[in-house]
């Protein structure tokens, strides 16, 4: 999969941009605040995900200005090709609207699956010291895209997660329920929960089993063997355990007022050389060891879809060494690259396309 051009309009801080990218390395250099991560945000809502920066449909469209417009050509591996129109806060038509070679208008999360992307930018770093939840995020935004029925069941857990939460806060005095009414409830929303939590678990499991060897890989070679990644699912119960774990923990449920258990409580953990990288990892390794984590979810994608994804990769060089820069350079050929840098010197010799962003204006050198 390739992206083969691009055209924007009163996107963020970009009036209008159009760039026709490399087939392999495309580099975006400027400095800071100029709209080089902003460009990158772009392509990826051509994913049908939302921004990896959070930002809400307001924040996407320049000030002043109706709506932004989006419109892309993408090619698949077979030759081919797609055109997308994708228009954020247009009037009479609020939110994320995409049209795909001509159909009629789409909600953009409908796109899921016909662009495959990955994307790194510093906010990720956070998957090695963060807080599990975004770890979590992490990876049922992958499932979600290489699988559409997780995105349903996934959808599926949370909301009966958010049945059970409700029945377990206590109400105000005089509408709290009987509890053995409330119990009975509970056993049923128990029932489902462990039914979907089993899949969700089981789904994250047989991902993680094939991306953490290939991110283990890329992290020795990206260190030349200095140090060796492990990254492990921590999970609250074995296969088939979660309706047993639900039963034993059902008065601490009540008790506490919310669900203690299930995936939605489940983490990741990251070692270096055995010693959790939470703890010892310095700035450059977390970098690294993320790097590889995203290299190895593009690598486990082309392996399940077929399809090689585009890597968007933010401020990727930052706290890297010579060598670690060297070869992420070289990894960078093998498919559709996008790159943001600061540093002009650091890429302006690589093959590949080189455009300048400064002030929201897009200019190829």
């Amino acid at each position: 999969m390739r992206l083969a051009s691009l055209r924007l309009e009163n996107y963020r801080n970009i009036a209008a941009a159009c760039l026709t990218p490399g087939p392999e390395l495309t580099v975006i250099c400027g400095n800071n605040g100029q709209g080089k991560t902003n460009l990158l945000e772009a392509v990826w809502l051509l994913t049908g995900g939302k921004s990896f920066r959070g930002g809400k449909d307001a924040e996407l469209v320049r000030r002043g200005a109706e709506f932004a417009a989006l419109e892309a050509v993408t090619v698949e591996t077979g030759g081919k090709e797609n055109e997308i129109r994708l228009t954020v806060g247009a009037p009479g038509r609020p939110g994320r609207y995409a049209v795909r070679n001509g159909a009629p208008p789409k909600r953009a999360s409908s796109l899921a699956g016909s662009f495959p992307a990955v994307v790194f930018d510093p906010g990720h770093l956070s998957l090695v010291k963060g807080a599990p939840d975004g770890r979590r995020r992490f990876l049922d935004a992958a499932l979600c895209q290489l699988y559409p029925g997780y995105l349903t069941l996934y959808r599926r857990y949370v909301r009966i997660l958010q049945q059970k939460n409700s029945l377990l806060r206590r109400a105000p005095a005089g509408l709290e329920r009987p509890l053995r009414e409330k119990l009975d409830l509970l056993e049923v929303l128990n029932e489902e929960l462990a039914a979907c939590g089993e899949e969700v678990q089981a789904r994250r499991r047989a991902y993680l089993d094939l991306l953490a060897p290939m991110a283990a890989e890329n992290y020795r070679e990206l260190s030349r063997g200095a140090e060796q990644l492990a990254i492990c699912y921590e999970a609250q119960f074995e296969p088939g355990g979660l309706a047993g774990l639900l039963a034993a923990r059902r008065d601490e449920e009540v008790r506490a007022g919310q669900s203690l258990c299930g995936p939605h409580r489940e983490d990741l953990s990251f070692t270096l050389d055995g010693q959790p990288a939470r703890s010892f990892a310095s700035q450059g390794q977390q970098r690294s060891a993320v790097l590889s984590l995203k290299m190895a979810e593009a690598d486990a994608s082309a392996q399940i879809t077929g399809e090689r994804p585009v890597l968007l990769l933010d401020d990727v060089l930052s706290e890297l060494d010579e060598g670690r820069r060297a070869y992420l350079l070289t990894r960078m050929r093998e498919r559709q690259t996008f790159v943001t840098s600061c540093d002009d010197a650091a890429l302006l010799h690589t093959d590949g396309v080189i455009c300048r962003m400064e002030g929201g204006v897009l200019t190829e050198l």
